[in-house]
C-alpha cells in the first residue's frame, strides 16, 4: 500500500514530481511541461504565473490556453489544488501574454548575440536554402506571400510570436519581418514559448486564429 501511494504521488503530470510531464488541472491531459504554464500561490494567496517554472511552492499546471485558465478560475480549481484560498488577479491572461512576449524577445536577443539568428529576408532565405536554419520567425503583421517566398517549399516550422516592430527592437532596427535561427537549445526554447503564447492568444503557432475552446 505504501509503495502504491508513493508511486501515485510521483506519477507524471501530478504537481512538481519527477518527469518532464504534468497534468492539466482543467482538462486532466498529461502534457510536456514546456507546453504548459505553471502557477504558484504568492504569500498573499494571489495566483502567480511562473513562466520559467522556477518559483518556490507547489506548482499547479494548466494547458497554455486562455479558455483553460478562465475555466480554472471559474471552477476555483486553484483553491482546490492548493487547499487554500487562491485569488486570481484581473487580467492574468494578459499578463501571461506579455510575459511570454518578453521571454520570446529575450531568447531572440540571446540567439542574435550568439550568432544563432539572422534577420532580413535575404539572410534568412540564405540560411533556409543552405540548410543552416532550424526555425523561422515571421512577423505577425507580415504578408502571407512573403512567408511563402521565404520558405520556398521548405518544411521548416515558421512561427509568428511578435510583430515587426518588436522583432526590430531585438535586432536594433525599426522593423524586422523575417528571422532564421540555427538549431539548438535557443531555437527549441523559442519554439516552445511561441507555442504557449499562441495558445494564450487563441491562435495557432503561426499566428492564425484557432479559438476552439479548451480542446
Amino acid at each position: 500500500m505504501r509503495a502504491a501511494a508513493k508511486a501515485e504521488a510521483t506519477a507524471p503530470g501530478d504537481g512538481d514530481g519527477p518527469g518532464p510531464f504534468r497534468r492539466c488541472l482543467v482538462t486532466r491531459a498529461v502534457l510536456p511541461k514546456q507546453a504548459m504554464i505553471r502557477f504558484v500561490l504568492g504569500p498573499d494567496g494571489t495566483v502567480v504565473a511562473d513562466l520559467a517554472a522556477r518559483l518556490p511552492g507547489r506548482g499547479m499546471w494548466l494547458s497554455a490556453k486562455a479558455a483553460v485558465l478562465e475555466e480554472a478560475r471559474a471552477r476555483r480549481l486553484f483553491s482546490r489544488a492548493a487547499q487554500a484560498e487562491a485569488r486570481v488577479p484581473e487580467g492574468l491572461a494578459q499578463l501571461i501574454v506579455a510575459g511570454l512576449e518578453r521571454r520570446v524577445a529575450e531568447t531572440l536577443g540571446l540567439a542574435r548575440r550568439a550568432g544563432q539568428a539572422v534577420a532580413g529576408f535575404v539572410k534568412a532565405r540564405e540560411w533556409v536554402t543552405t540548410g543552416r536554419a532550424a526555425l523561422l520567425v515571421v512577423a505577425r503583421d507580415a504578408a502571407a506571400d512573403g512567408r511563402r517566398k521565404l520558405l520556398g517549399g521548405s518544411a521548416l516550422a515558421a512561427i509568428a510570436p511578435l510583430d515587426s516592430a518588436a522583432l526590430g527592437a531585438v535586432f536594433g532596427r525599426a522593423h524586422v519581418v523575417h528571422v532564421a535561427l540555427a538549431p539548438g537549445r535557443l531555437a527549441e526554447t523559442l519554439a516552445a514559448d511561441a507555442a504557449r503564447l499562441a495558445g494564450m492568444r487563441g491562435e495557432t503557432v503561426d499566428g492564425t486564429d484557432d479559438r476552439d475552446g479548451t480542446g
